[in-house]
C-alpha cells in the first residue's frame, strides 16, 4: 500500500522551486474562492475524474486543507490511486496564510 508524507509550507515552497508540483485544496468552494495557494486546483469529489486524467503519476502531489488534518485522509486516498510522491502540507491553508501569499478566485480571472 502506498503512503503518503507530510511537508511544511517552506518545504512546499522548496520543492516548487526544482519541480512542478500538483497543488489539490479540499475545502469548501467558498474557502477556496477567498484565498488559496496560486495554481492550486480545487479537489472535490465532482473533481477528482478531472484531477486524475490531468495529473501525471510521478509529479508530486501536494493536498492542502484547512490546518493540515483532513487533508491526510484525502492524500492517502491520492497515494492508493497509484501517485508516487503525495504529501499532506502541515498546518494547512491557515500556516500558509500566515506566511506566503495567497490569491483569490478574482485574482485568478
Amino acid at each position: 500500500m502506498s503512503d503518503f508524507s507530510h511537508l511544511s509550507c517552506q518545504q512546499l515552497t522548496e520543492l516548487q522551486q526544482t519541480q512542478k508540483v500538483a497543488i489539490v485544496d479540499i475545502r469548501d468552494e467558498a474557502s477556496f474562492n477567498a484565498g488559496h495557494i496560486q495554481g492550486a486546483f480545487h479537489l472535490t469529489n465532482g473533481s477528482l475524474a478531472q484531477f486524475m486524467q490531468q495529473t501525471d503519476y510521478e509529479q508530486p502531489v501536494v493536498v492542502v486543507c484547512y490546518h493540515g488534518v483532513s487533508s491526510q485522509g484525502a492524500a492517502q486516498y491520492i497515494a492508493e490511486q497509484g501517485f508516487e510522491q503525495v504529501y499532506s502540507m502541515d498546518g494547512g491553508f491557515e500556516a500558509w496564510r500566515r506566511e506566503f501569499e495567497f490569491v483569490t478566485l478574482a485574482d485568478e480571472q
